[in-house]
């Protein structure tokens, strides 16, 4: 099987200051994969970099074989949909801003969405649970209602790759879960290929099929594989500067992170009780 994207060799400096330096990793059909880090490692910036947001210094971003950076936005559109981090609060209905998702796929001198515009949008907005809130303002719903909102926009476009910066910041554990299950779900049910930022080690423990863990240090990749081979206790504590405690979770298999504080080591390291 063909990799849907392929990073290659990618660096991006910011005036005088190393973001991001070789970074190289390919994302393929069906696959969901979570970009972990510290702050300050460049996971937001290499996002807007596959975004076309941020030009590379250097490097090679394809999708599909073809170099997004020669690639015309609106075709780039069909293939990648973005789902940023905050959803700005606009003057237009759910609907509305759901349609926008078919922008790129309007002819010349087209005004107006057709039915199957229409009908695309629904699906998904009844897909993400928010077909209810059509006519609602983006205004006055919830943080995590917007986000379902920005999810079913992008699943409007249609997209290959669905790329996600942080879609569960900011809200409670029942919303986090339920926008992650909705993520996983469309990865089976539209075989898209996920690419995410997360903060959270332990989610994306729990969804991810693979791991790429930036270096705050260098900009660099530290480790990319599977959630077993990424998280590790050595590995965190290098990365992050944490002492973290790694187990099985009980009923998934999956690793799961347990913090560790000073003061929990001080009583360790002295025996205290």
């Amino acid at each position: 099987m063909s990799p849907l994207l392929t990073i290659d060799n990618l660096s991006f400096r910011y005036q005088k200051k190393r973001i991001l330096k070789d970074i190289s990793f390919s994302a393929y059909p069906g696959e969901f994969i979570s970009i972990i880090g510290p702050n300050g490692s460049g996971k937001t910036t290499l996002i807007k970099i596959i975004s076309k947001i941020n030009k590379p210094e250097k490097g090679k971003i394809c999708i599909k074989g073809k170099d997004i950076q020669t690639t015309p936005n609106r075709l780039l559109a069909r293939y990648i949909a973005v789902v940023m981090q905050n959803v700005e609060p606009v003057a237009m209905s759910v609907e509305e801003y759901v349609l926008l998702g078919r922008l790129p796929f309007f002819k010349k001198y087209q005004f107006f969405e057709t039915a199957n515009d229409i009908a695309l949008a629904h699906k998904y907005m009844e897909l993400t649970g928010i077909l209810k809130l059509a006519k609602a303002s983006i205004n006055e719903i919830s943080g995590g209602e917007r986000q379902l909102a920005a999810i079913a926009r992008a699943l409007t476009q249609e997209p290959r790759l669905l790329i996600l910066d942080e879609p569960t910041s900011h809200l409670d554990i029942t919303h986090q879960i339920q926008i992650l299950e909705l993520i996983s779900t469309l990865k089976k049910t539209l075989f898209l290929s996920i690419l995410m930022v997360l903060h959270d080690l332990n989610l994306a423990a729990e969804y991810s099929d693979r791991l790429v863990l930036l270096d705050g240090k260098n900009g660099s990749i530290y480790q990319s594989g599977t959630c077993e081979q990424v998280l590790s206790e050595k590995s965190i504590k290098e990365v992050y500067n944490t002492n973290v405690l790694i187990k099985k979770n009980p009923v998934s298999k999956k690793p799961c992170i347990f913090l560790v504080t000073q003061n929990a080591l001080n009583k360790k390291e002295n025996h205290i009780p």
